[in-house]
């Protein structure tokens, strides 16, 4: 069965099995285009983590104070990540919510 608010009112009825093939895509497209943002932001902060890591054990032997200074900022970036993570995670559960309310 057709639901009211799934088409505009008034729409021609040449139009109308192309806009609810539309408008099914979007909804399943919604909640995979959240999955592909919320695993983006998380393996850039990774990435960031490993590169700087890795300049850590190349500094360490070559000037060990700055290692120690980029093992510092390292910490301090953990933590930014973890605070990322777990944003990111709310917002997810929050717009997938919002999304299947809107159409369940």
């Amino acid at each position: 069965t057709r639901r009211s608010s799934d088409l505009p009112e008034g729409t021609p009825a040449p139009l109308i099995p192309a806009l609810i093939i539309i408008e099914t895509i979007s909804l399943f497209i919604r909640p995979l285009a959240l999955g592909v943002r919320l695993t983006a932001n998380l393996t850039a902060g990774h990435l960031l983590i490993q590169l700087i890591s890795t300049a850590v054990i190349v500094l360490i032997p070559i000037i060990p104070i700055l290692s120690i200074l980029t093992i510092i900022v390292l910490f301090l970036l953990t933590l930014l990540e973890i605070a990322v993570a777990i944003i990111q995670a709310y917002v997810f559960v929050l717009l997938l919510s919002l999304y299947l309310q809107e159409n369940i």
